[in-house]
């Protein structure tokens, strides 16, 4: 899904995706209307504009991913600034390319994005890579002072997350339900107290589970 408030644009990105063999499913120029559209079409890349003109694009990211918690979301912005970048990263965008970026380095980005790879414009790489660091998740502890304790299964599941696969291809590695693994991962997500994938994953990271 292609979602950016410039009809040319948009238009123009929609054409390049559709010419290079992907199937777009939507394409709209408005936040609110991409999260609904999401809801029904379930796309599995959202490539998403920082400025649209009724909400941010950081609010589309989390309404995207409460819906459709597989998506991923490449950010595709005129703006390089770094807070912008930080934001939508810790809102849970999968990578960040700035629209200077030439064709062919877009559609990379686009095929990385679905494959569950981290993308970012060159200059922005290290600043990500140092903001997750700085941003090192510890889970707070439970009320008798410990660690959160996460299941042999959960720890699994997490391990996965932290690969970039998404909650279908985890279910088919492990045998189990699409639903089940949504389980898993909301019951992750309460016991550390973190909000999206991106915290999960930085957590994986962090601690040794991504391995």
């Amino acid at each position: 899904m292609v979602v950016d408030d410039h009809p040319m644009w948009r238009e123009g990105v929609a054409r390049d995706l559709t010419e290079a063999g992907h199937l777009v499913v939507a394409t709209t120029g408005e936040g609110r209307q991409a999260i609904r559209i999401a809801r029904a079409t379930r796309p599995d890349v959202v490539v998403l504009d920082l400025q649209l003109p009724d909400i941010s694009g950081v609010e589309v990211i989390r309404g995207l991913l409460a819906e459709v918690p597989d998506a991923r979301v490449l950010m595709l912005s005129a703006s390089g600034e770094q807070q912008s970048v930080l934001d939508a990263v810790k809102a849970g965008a999968t990578g960040y390319l700035v629209k200077s970026a030439s064709p062919a380095e877009f559609l990379e980005a686009v095929r990385r994005t679905a494959a569950g790879e981290a993308v970012f414009t060159p200059n922005l790489a290290g600043l990500v890579l140092g903001e997750y660091r700085r941003l090192a998740v510890t889970p707070r502890p439970t009320d008798d002072g410990n660690p959160p304790r996460l299941t042999e299964r959960e720890t699994e599941v997490l391990r996965l997350v932290a690969k970039g696969m998404s909650y279908k291809q985890i279910a088919a590695r492990l045998g189990i339900s699409h639903r089940t693994v949504q389980n898993h991962v909301q019951n992750t997500l309460g016991k550390l107290q973190m909000h999206n994938r991106v915290e999960l994953t930085r957590y994986a990271i962090e601690h040794g589970i991504d391995g």
